[in-house]
């Protein structure tokens, strides 16, 4: 496919809700929006990258530059063979994943037009749907908590994960347990703790939980290995699992059972795929989380999480689970039985609304080959 134009937006959504993890506060979705046309085709990415470097060490403003300056210009006017083409070739510049993984979905899109598949056919999926749950923030009260878990058990999400810190942990999962009984119950720290809180986690090991995700520092798999053989409950790596070698590093050494896969994280569908095939290969079970993307990134998280070794429930919660009007129309649903249904057009499979695009955008630029 030769490129002929990408333009880039960066766009502003206010949540429904305030979301709070232990290493912030988040009122407003932002994101990078990237549209390529190629071959008279046009797809579209998303860059969940927010305003400060908290998650990781990518923020809007790096994404913005990184895209402009030295992934965007390189293409312009040229043959791109394929999506993992371009991912090859993008190597040599270290990191900077979501702003990779952006521009490398819109060409995932545009080659599964060119084929006339569904994205996630060409990715190699095979369910029509998949099981999701739904990730909740640090509330003011356990009573609020509560509630929320409530709303959403009765809206028919499969599973819960609530969001841990030091000093709102034990006590929440506890009464979370009493509650509701045997509902599927994970918790997520966002590497809140350190070795020494072992005892904190060997608490939560009465639970019953499906997982407890990335307790300790995003850098540290010697101290997870530590924390993880003192531990019935299986490690789940999120933020530590940067690409392929990561994730392989991880499994030998014992740091988790379970492996969080977010392509924007990796640096795209192409290194989620690949990270997907090696936990496949050792048994190792793999899930989808989200990074509150509009319908344009959850598109693409949805057609990834089709494939057979996400035996787990995906962070991939409907639109109205945080935005009053999504990009997309129809929005994502939520069906009955707790799934949400893949989309089957050709590409992304969704329908992309300018005006709400428009609406949205707070700057954008295009590049002409």
């Amino acid at each position: 496919m030769r490129v002929e134009a990408v333009e880039l937006r960066q766009i502003e959504m206010k949540l429904r809700a305030p979301f709070e993890t232990s290493f912030g506060r988040e009122e407003d979705k932002v994101c990078l929006l990237v549209r390529v046309r190629a071959g008279g085709l046009e797809g579209w990415g998303e860059a969940p990258a927010g305003i400060a470097p908290l998650y990781n060490e990518e923020t809007s403003e790096t994404a913005w530059s990184v895209l402009e300056r030295f992934l965007i210009p390189p293409l312009l006017g040229k043959q791109v063979p394929s999506p993992q083409a371009f991912a090859a070739g993008a190597v040599h510049i270290r990191r900077h994943h979501m702003a990779k993984a952006g521009l490398e979905a819109a060409l995932w899109d545009i080659a599964a037009q060119r084929q006339g598949l569904p994205l996630s056919r060409l990715l190699g999926g095979e369910r029509a749907a998949v099981s999701v749950g739904v990730s909740l923030g640090i509330e003011p009260t356990v009573d609020a908590l509560l509630e929320r878990v409530a709303d959403y058990l009765g809206r028919g999400y499969r599973r819960i994960k609530v969001k841990i810190k030091p000093g709102w942990d034990i006590e929440p999962t506890r009464r979370i347990r009493e509650r509701f009984g045997d509902i599927l119950l994970q918790v997520d720290a966002n590497s809140a703790y350190d070795l020494a809180d072992a005892a904190t986690f060997k608490a939560l090991d009465a639970f019953n939980l499906l997982l407890i995700e990335q307790p300790l520092a995003e850098d540290d798999m010697v101290d997870h290995a530590a924390l993880q053989a003192q531990l019935r409950t299986p490690i789940c790596l999120d933020e530590s699992i940067v690409h392929e070698r990561a994730a392989k590093a991880a499994l030998q050494l014992g740091a988790c059972r379970v492996i969080n896969i977010k392509q924007a994280r990796v640096g795209g569908l192409s290194a989620a795929v690949a990270i997907h095939d090696l936990c496949r290969a050792q048994g190792v079970p793999v899930w989808c989380g989200g990074m509150l993307e509009t319908g344009i990134g959850r598109a693409a998280n949805l057609a990834l999480t089709s494939l057979p070794n996400f035996t787990l429930p995906a962070d991939l919660s409907a639109s109205d689970r945080y935005f009053a009007e999504d990009l997309i129309d129809p929005p994502v649903t939520l069906n009955t039985d707790g799934t949400i249904t893949v989309p089957t057009g050709v590409g992304l499979g969704v329908h992309i609304v300018p005006e709400r695009v428009e609406r949205h955008t707070v700057r954008m630029a295009r590049f002409t080959a």
